[in-house]
């Protein structure tokens, strides 16, 4: 599982603390089956899109909630709106700190030694 997915043991032991992940357990060895990859592939796409572990346990929990996975839908599409206007809001803050740094660069790049 860490190899797969690029995460050390500790992370892993996180998710299952925080109830993200509930691996098999035979004594102190985990035993990571579909349903675990599966979460785990939408934990790290959620994770690269921005979203907090919480949303993610939340979003997840919904899953196990709702058979027909209504309230899942609803709320991924709550969690992806609010998180698209946070990110295009990053997006024009970036790039007005990239203009107003370039502005700077050839106004030093500009003045005679």
């Amino acid at each position: 599982m860490c190899a797969k997915f690029e995460v050390t043991p500790r992370t892993l032991r996180h998710y299952e603390y925080i109830e993200l992940l509930a691996p098999e357990r035979v004594g102190r060895s985990r035993f990571y089956g579909p349903r675990e990859v599966a979460r785990m592939t939408l934990i790290r796409r959620g994770r690269r899109f921005g979203f907090s572990l919480e949303e993610m346990r939340q979003w997840l929990e919904l899953y196990n909630a709702d058979e027909d996975q209504n309230l899942q839908r609803k709320a991924w599409m709550e969690m992806a709106e609010r998180q698209l206007a946070e990110l295009k809001s990053r997006r024009t803050e970036l790039d007005e700190i990239i203009e107003d740094l370039e502005d700077l660069r050839d106004i030093w790049v500009a003045k005679p030694e």
